[in-house]
């Protein structure tokens, strides 16, 4: 060993000696010629068992120096199409895009290549042929555009992120690292809880509108400031333009104008009675939304709850069969945002008859309600049943509220029904089970 490393040491002195056993730079008709065995981790990929070059130069120094940067082009070019024999798309495609710049052209997809001009497409078409005369599969896939483009979806963007902004985490300590990481896993988990975990080239911009609205509905629900809401959107557009850019994917990402303005909490309007009445209860207007969802609306327009608290219902909480039909909003497994949100409320009109449909509650959304809203939201918006596009799910909500105030429904009382907390000091129990129904039989659709 000591005296193969002397020897290596001793030919990169001397530029006339080559400094491997198997490497020969040799003169022919007074042009220098690079002479190399391939290795064997290369076989599987070039068929010759040894390479021989033209330098294009009869100066031996200048030779010896053009040798090295041959030979890595070489070595560069087998790597790349090694690679592109693995099963990983990701990998085949990236050898790809490698394997083009090796041979001095830019990976572009077939339809692009097509649109070349004929001298650069004809030298594209020349560089795929083999030393038999015959198209090589790899050689064409990288230079006429036959590399499958992977498909990279919401949550493998975030598997890549990691590595693909390392530059941001160099001398973080393990607990910066963790508070880093945080934020950007919370966001991809409720991006896919909303909308699901998508390619990213098939994310469109009623996507982000629905990961919006959920966002604002959550604003609204639980007194959140637009700040959480902007993280989210801020970190999850961190990840997506990141991969995009990085993995020159190319894509046209709908993340602009998404953001909240801070200190102003935006509240959704209600629906009016009648658009509820003549539109979203209409026969068979809500027929194509799934049995589940349909039910929780139909369930809220009478009730005023919100699209979670319906969404955990359960048999022990539907209760049909006493004397006064009613659900009960509890704890139930899940947290209630406050400790005035648990509370019991009659039912009457269409409210009651979607309840009859589903008994034992919602299983699809029991678990995990963040997809509810988007499901409902994207159904209005696309058969034409939001009143405006700044109404959604939760505005039933709301109307529930206007109507009550119409009807000139005591505070306290609307309070109770509502989940609210009450201004002033609370006396008695409330009112009755009964009473309530009354109130709410009076004005239910």
């Amino acid at each position: 060993h000591g005296a193969a490393l002397f020897a290596a040491l001793f030919c990169l002195a001397r530029p006339g000696i080559f400094a491997y056993p198997f490497d020969m730079i040799h003169r022919r008709n007074n042009t220098f010629h690079l002479r190399r065995r391939v290795p064997k981790r290369f076989q599987g990929v070039e068929s010759r068992k040894i390479v021989e070059v033209s330098l294009h130069t009869d100066s031996e120094s200048v030779a010896a120096h053009k040798a090295q940067a041959a030979w890595a082009q070489m070595v560069e070019a087998w790597e790349a199409r090694l690679a592109g024999d693995s099963e990983d798309a990701e990998r085949r495609f990236a050898a790809a895009q490698e394997l083009a710049a090796v041979r001095g052209h830019r990976y572009m997809s077939a339809p692009k290549v097509a649109q070349l001009p004929v001298e650069e497409l004809l030298a594209r078409v020349e560089a795929v042929m083999g030393r038999d005369g015959k198209p090589d599969k790899t050689e064409a896939a990288a230079m006429l555009g036959g590399a499958k483009e992977p498909v990279i979806t919401v949550t493998r963007a975030l598997e890549l992120y990691w590595s693909l902004a390392a530059d941001k985490t160099r001398g973080k300590s393990e607990d910066q690292l963790r508070r880093w990481k945080n934020p950007r896993l919370k966001a991809v988990k409720n991006f896919v809880a909303v909308v699901g975990d998508k390619p990213l080239h098939e994310i469109s911009g009623d996507d982000m509108l629905d990961f919006r609205g959920w966002w604002m509905e959550r604003l609204e629900e639980q007194g959140l400031t637009p700040n959480s809401a902007n993280k989210d959107l801020i970190h999850l557009g961190d990840v997506l333009k990141t991969v995009n850019k990085m993995k020159r994917l190319g894509l046209v990402l709908p993340l602009s104008d998404l953001s909240f303005k801070e200190g102003d909490k935006k509240q959704r309007p209600p629906f009016s009675e009648k658009w509820i009445r003549d539109k979203l209860v209409a026969p068979d207007a809500l027929a194509g939304l799934n049995p589940e969802a349909r039910c929780i609306v139909l369930g809220m327009v009478n009730t005023g709850y919100r699209p979670s608290e319906g969404a955990a219902l359960t048999r022990d909480t539907i209760r049909l069969d006493g004397k006064v039909p009613h659900i009960s909003i509890e704890p139930n497994g899940r947290q209630l945002k406050s400790q005035y949100a648990r509370r019991v409320i009659p039912l009457a009109g269409v409210s009651l008859e979607a309840f009859k449909e589903f008994r034992d509650g919602f299983p699809r959304y029991r678990e995990s309600s963040a997809s509810l809203s988007a499901t409902v939201n994207k159904f209005l918006r696309g058969n034409g049943l939001l009143e405006t596009p700044e109404h959604s799910l939760y505005s039933l909500r709301h109307a529930f509220e206007d109507r009550m105030l119409a009807t000139g429904i005591d505070d306290r009382i609307r309070r109770d029904l509502f989940g609210h907390r009450l201004t002033r000091e609370r006396y008695g129990k409330g009112a009755s089970l009964e009473h309530l129904h009354s109130l709410i039989q009076a004005f239910a659709i």
